[in-house]
């Protein structure tokens, strides 16, 4: 059993992660006070220890929440799960980074990084055998995209030999919240391109696709937009807490789904998107829905790219024999998708114990690169503003000079040139 410990910066990545644990003890048995349920106790397999701490029969989770100002610490404390955690593992300043990255990284970040790592470190020595970290949060506001990428900085540097997963959301022009998200979403860019060993990518505009087209639900709340993905991200840590044969560690997970270093920018999918449809679909057509362009948590078409890699997880009563037919199907049909130079690069994996209420469910986690629309679509916005020198004074105020913006636009730019090279 190796142990991940969990982290959640920011507003947005504190909402996410609340919902990621209410998902988490729904699987594992555990009722909203840390206690096993007696109905669900079967339920529960060995490895339940990767997230959570035992202390006399109450589960902790391994989990530090961070932000720059409490009021969405104090949200989270009240919310169902907000009782699991320690509260010595809250942690916030009290200015907020106002959207700021440099503010999270540099300033109002900084001050209060060392107390974040302490209690990081006190985290990690409670294990026995510690693996690595996840790290939630969002590239477009302050805390989130400074700050968490300044916390992942400085894991690199302290565990070097451990991975560093992270679940980030990306700002989508059409859902923007504050005009600087491009600035924001390219800084941190660069710092997850350098420190981080996966990233596993979402982006506002297809959660609210999904939620309008899908689900039929016009104006939807964040608990709506959560929802996706806290069940992908349980879908692809399926492997990492329950007895599987692919990717259950970091390591391999990382080993699997990232042929080149730089190129670890993960593109997840997830079927089916309601629950009304998940007892109708045959197991061909949960794998057939898995792949389309509508079942993915990022705004790009992976048929539009090519497959480098992709591992899929099904869960529940699924026929395996059906998928890997149908499987089979797809990489015949789309041949092109999938370069010949890397065989066998779509993996597949089941687990019985299925995914809350659904019957049968199914994750997929794509190295394609359909990706680089979305960093093309932050360069082209970053470019925008960054020609006009629009709102940068802001940034400077904190120390930054316009070399550091500079390297950040070109790190992007190199990083869209290397999908290409490997599309074609």
């Amino acid at each position: 059993m190796r142990e991940i410990i969990h982290l959640q910066v920011g507003q947005c990545g504190n909402r996410i992660g609340s919902k990621y644990w209410e998902t988490l003890i729904a699987e594992h048995g555990i009722n909203e006070k840390g206690f096993y349920h007696a109905s669900a106790v079967k339920n529960v397999l060995e490895r339940d220890n990767v997230y959570f701490r035992e202390m006399n029969g109450h589960h902790v989770p391994r989990a530090v929440l961070v932000d720059l100002e409490p009021d969405s610490l104090v949200r989270t404390r009240s919310c169902a799960v907000g009782q699991l955690f320690r509260p010595d593992n809250y942690m916030f300043g009290t200015n907020g980074a106002g959207n700021n990255w440099a503010k999270g990284f540099y300033t109002e970040g900084a001050e209060i990084l060392d107390d974040i790592m302490e209690v990081i470190r006190r985290e990690t020595e409670s294990c026995d055998c510690f693996e690595g970290f996840q790290v939630c949060h969002s590239l477009g506001g302050g805390t989130g995209s400074g700050l968490g990428t300044l916390i992942g900085q400085r894991i690199k540097d302290l565990y070097p030999d451990r991975m560093l997963m992270n679940f980030s959301v990306f700002p989508s022009a059409e859902v923007s919240e504050a005009v600087v998200e491009p600035y924001n979403a390219t800084l941190s860019i660069t710092k997850l391109l350098e420190h981080s060993d996966e990233v596993i990518c979402f982006d506002n505009k297809s959660l609210y696709h999904i939620c309008n087209k899908t689900m039929k639900t016009k104006t939807p709340h964040y608990k709506d937009l959560n929802y996706f993905i806290s069940v992908a991200m349980s879908g692809v840590t399926t492997s990492l807490r329950f007895p599987c044969n692919l990717n259950y560690s970091l390591r391999k997970f990382a080993l699997n789904m990232n042929p080149f270093p730089r190129l670890h920018f993960i593109m997840p999918g997830f079927s089916p998107m309601s629950s009304e449809k998940g007892d109708e679909l045959t197991s061909s057509e949960l794998t057939q829905q898995l792949f389309h362009e509508e079942n993915m948590l990022m705004s790009c078409n992976p048929a539009d790219g090519r497959y480098l890699s992709a591992s899929a997880l099904f869960r529940g009563q699924v026929l395996m024999v059906e998928v890997d037919k149908e499987i089979a199907k797809i990489q015949d049909e789309r041949r092109n998708n999938f370069p010949a130079w890397i065989p066998d690069n779509l993996l597949t994996d089941y687990f019985k114990v299925p995914l809350g209420n659904l019957n049968k469910a199914a994750t997929v986690a794509c190295n394609n690169t359909a990706i680089q629309k979305i960093f093309t679509c932050v360069c082209d916005q970053f470019t925008a503003m960054f020609r006009r020198k629009a709102f940068l004074h802001w940034y400077q105020g904190e120390g930054m000079d316009e070399l550091e913006f500079t390297n950040a636009h070109n790190d992007i730019k190199d990083l869209v040139s290397e999908y290409q090279q490997y599309q074609k």
